[in-house]
């Protein structure tokens, strides 16, 4: 006999009811027994970490999820749902950096590696009883007792396999690019990290004399929105076709070159200079000029201080001559190191350390933090005549989505998966999911991939998967791990943790009399571990692997549009690892399904 409708139905209680009823009963457990034997259809859940609250993106995303998955087991499939946790990287060590104080690396190494690391451990599953209250509460189906953390030992054993197989392809390489910095954090990032904290910021704007070593009465200038980029300059850049002006400043006198079309940066009206000569700027070519600051006068001597020719100054901004301090500036670095001002094996003119403060070659400067430098770097050149003009100006710029701190930008030595060479493979690939809505993977997703670049996995931190990287000190000879046996193997130390500080001091003897092989410091990119997730949450290929293998790609994720930088990148690393992967390895895209939902603001 089927009970009449009540009158009124109170909600809240009714959700409380049919909840017990489940747990009761063991619902959830009691439809994957009866389905086991049925069609698998896999599911992929992104990952959160647990240092932080749920909110409605995670209840928004989380229901969609809900509603395919419970769809799919009452198609007549059978479909696993783990839950999983991001447990490694920058959120957690922000937070630990944050509660002892912590400024620099000085701070960690006085505390020692496993300290720091022990502290992290203690804080990655802070809110993990919070996301199952609420995540049950919403009436959800997911597994959290056969869950995976990202810092099981056996999961990152399958990070060091999916990096083994992309090293064994000649697609890891070590290299120096200038890439965005977090000084908050001692540790570059990715482009797409950068990317997601822009703010409109007032910055210094400078104009900056250049005396001509052939006769110190002409001056090129330069305008720039780094002072504190200044004491590291090696080189002026001119456009080699366009044309430039000595100019005399009316009113002082003073002799100026300059792009022509760049005049009305100095000045206001015709009336206020005299124009005495025009050119190319080819013609500047190789031209010597007295150096600002005498900190790296040294490299005068193997090409410094010279103008060079590049095509990426335009007639847009600035005087047209572009201050190049090259390993802070992505094209300073490339046109520096294409006039061999800068040398590969020679070091490095980058006086700023991991903090964002000036070493001890910038004299005047030293432990200023470069931003709060910029005014006493501009009174400097002021006092002594190099100051043509200062003001303010207003631009986007990259923060740190972290710390909410400046970023800077770098060179630094890091590890790369080579990408640039598969971006039609990737568009091919991308092209053969079903996306919901489609317009996010032909316009946002897909003119991502377009512009992909070569991917920085290192970090230079600590609580992360290490690179199973072991090397020379030349690193003319590497050995790429892939596995906790094989690390054994070339040790003879057998290991049941994966951390730095379970496995830093162990050495590989060298196999052409280098000594012995150390491990490279850094830790793997955590967007890295949330890449190779479909694969380490089933241990392959060191378990499961028919398994995984016989429901690979998956058949259905979904995420936020606000985690097509995030976690969506991830699925460029399930682009840049599954796709690179995927690709590589298997020839064919990590999913077949996605969901995109939109924002909820609140």
């Amino acid at each position: 006999m089927v009970e009449p409708v009540p009158e009124s139905i109170h909600f809240p209680s009714e959700e409380k009811r049919i909840l017990q009823l489940w747990k009761d009963k063991d619902c959830f457990q009691e439809c994957l027994k009866q389905s086991k034997n049925r069609p698998k259809y896999t599911f992929y859940d992104g990952p959160p970490f647990a240092t932080g609250l749920p909110h409605y993106g995670h209840i928004l995303a989380g229901t969609i999820k809900d509603i395919v998955t419970r769809f799919a087991h009452q198609s007549g499939f059978h479909v696993d749902r783990r839950f999983g946790w991001d447990c490694h990287g920058l959120p957690v060590e922000y937070e630990i950096d944050k509660t002892l104080d912590i400024k620099g690396p000085d701070d960690v190494a006085k505390m020692g590696i496993a300290e720091y690391n022990r502290q992290c451990r203690m804080i990655v599953m802070r809110y993990a009883n919070e996301w199952e209250n609420s995540v049950t509460r919403m009436g959800r189906w997911i597994d959290f007792k056969n869950d995976y953390k990202t810092l099981y030992p056996w999961f990152m054993e399958t990070v060091w396999w999916v990096f083994r197989q992309l090293y064994d392809k000649g697609l890891v390489y070590r290299g120096v690019k200038v890439m965005p910095f977090s000084t908050a954090c001692n540790t570059p990032l990715s482009n797409f990290e950068s990317n997601q904290n822009y703010k409109d910021v007032q910055d210094p704007s400078v104009i900056v004399n250049f005396p001509l070593l052939e006769d110190e009465n002409v001056c090129l200038i330069a305008w720039t929105t780094t002072p504190w980029t200044l004491p590291s300059n090696l080189a002026l850049c001119v456009n080699s076709e366009l044309q430039y002006v000595k100019v005399k400043d009316n009113s002082t006198g003073k002799v100026y070159i300059m792009m022509e079309a760049r005049l009305v940066a100095l000045f206001k009206t015709e009336e206020e200079y005299t124009i005495m000569d025009k050119f190319p700027g080819k013609t500047l070519k190789g031209k010597k000029y007295k150096p600002l600051f005498d900190y790296f006068r040294k490299c005068g001597e193997t090409g410094a201080f010279q103008v060079v020719m590049d095509s990426y100054v335009r007639e847009e901004e600035g005087t047209g001559v572009v201050h190049q301090a090259p390993y802070f500036g992505a094209d300073d670095y490339r046109v520096c190191m294409e006039n061999n001002i800068c040398q590969r094996d020679q070091a490095p003119v980058c006086p700023v350390d991991s903090s964002g403060c000036f070493t001890d070659e910038v004299t005047d400067f030293v432990g200023q933090y470069v931003k709060d430098a910029d005014k006493n770097i501009i009174k400097w050149l002021k006092e002594r005549g190099r100051l043509v003009n200062s003001g303010s100006f207003k631009h986007s710029y990259p923060f740190c989505w972290r710390s909410d701190t400046p970023l800077i930008y770098k060179a630094v030595p890091s590890w790369f998966i080579r990408v640039e060479h598969m971006v039609e493979k990737l568009l091919e690939n991308n092209d053969k999911c079903y996306w919901v809505p489609e317009f996010v993977r032909e316009r946002r997703f897909g003119n991502w991939l377009r512009d992909a670049r070569d991917w920085a996995v290192s970090r230079n931190r600590y609580w992360g998967t290490p690179i199973p990287l072991w090397c020379s000190d030349d690193f003319e000879e590497v050995v790429c791990v892939g596995s906790m046996a094989e690390l054994e193997e070339l040790t003879g130390v057998k290991v049941t943790d994966l951390h730095r500080e379970s496995i830093d001091q162990l050495t590989i003897p060298s196999r052409c009399g280098k000594g012995v092989l150390r491990r490279v410091t850094e830790v793997f990119d955590c967007w890295f571990e949330s890449g190779s997730m479909p694969y380490a949450q089933a241990h392959y290929p060191f378990e499961n692997r028919k398994e995984f293998e016989d429901t690979f790609p998956a058949d259905f994720i979904a995420e936020g549009i606000d985690q097509t930088r995030g976690w969506f990148y991830t699925l460029l690393v399930l682009f840049y690892t599954l796709l690179v992967l995927s690709t590589a390895l298997f020839g064919k895209p990590p999913f077949k399904n996605v969901i995109v939902n939109g924002l909820v603001l609140a």
